[in-house]
């Protein structure tokens, strides 16, 4: 049911966001407070003291994560309700297809235009503009999510695992090629080496907070219903000896 899938959502969002918001308050801050200290003496600027203290930052920080992981987890909840019956593949695994989806829509696809931007750099575009493109970069990624699915299913009937996969990627790898029409770029800023690092720890973060909402979602369906989800895995391990 829907309310049931709901729930395990916000469940699950609640596992992942806190975890999230720990990483925040834990490894991303204090990277973020080295990169403007990095920043000012690059630009050869005095940092005064912090407006807000640490603690109230990594409080901030996971209870901010918490909320995104709760709305997150809800959007997973009712989504996973909805298309699940289209996704492919085994019914353990259709949670981190979804999940992988979500990631490429929300942000995968969006950074590939406008990728993660270090603290202290300046955008080449203005604001508006960054937004119209990251809208139109979300749509374009649940666009080919979905062409992905539709392609995956369509080769999957006559051909290999392996050729099916190839065909589902396509459309990603296009999505890849038109990102390199969006004008973009960064001005100032912290030493390339750390604006590399925090570029790459925002990625991460971001995969590791939709692969732990995933997980959780798995597990408390298999709490929820043990006996369900072992039969959908043995009649996908039957359908593929077959």
């Amino acid at each position: 049911m829907l309310l049931d899938s709901l729930r395990r959502g916000v469940g699950a969002g609640a596992i992942a966001g806190g975890t999230y918001g720990a990483l925040l308050a834990l490894v991303v801050n204090p990277l973020v407070s080295h990169v403007e200290r990095a920043g000012h003496d690059h630009g050869h600027a005095h940092a005064g003291e912090p407006a807000v203290s640490a603690a109230t930052t990594a409080a901030a920080s996971v209870g901010g994560g918490v909320l995104w992981g709760l709305l997150l987890g809800a959007g997973f909840g009712v989504a996973f309700y909805l298309l699940e019956p289209a996704l492919p593949g085994a019914d353990a695994a259709k949670p981190y297809l979804l999940a992988a989806a979500g990631f490429l829509t929300v942000s995968g696809v969006p950074w590939l235009a406008l990728p993660p931007v270090a603290p202290g750099a300046e955008h080449a575009l203005d604001t508006g503009t960054r937004l119209a493109i990251y809208a139109g970069a979300m749509l374009v990624g649940a666009a080919a999510c979905t062409l992905s699915v539709l392609a995956y299913r369509r080769v999957r009937a006559d051909r290999s695992r392996v050729v099916a996969a190839t065909a589902a990627a396509a459309p990603l790898a296009l999505c890849a090629l038109a990102s390199l029409a969006v004008p973009s770029g960064t001005a100032g800023g912290p030493p390339a080496a750390l604006a590399t690092a925090f570029r790459w720890l925002v990625v991460v973060g971001q995969i590791g907070l939709w692969a732990l909402l995933a997980g959780a979602f798995a597990h408390l369906r298999r709490r929820a219903d043990p006996d369900a989800t072992l039969d959908a895995f043995e009649d996908s391990r039957t359908t593929a000896g077959s």
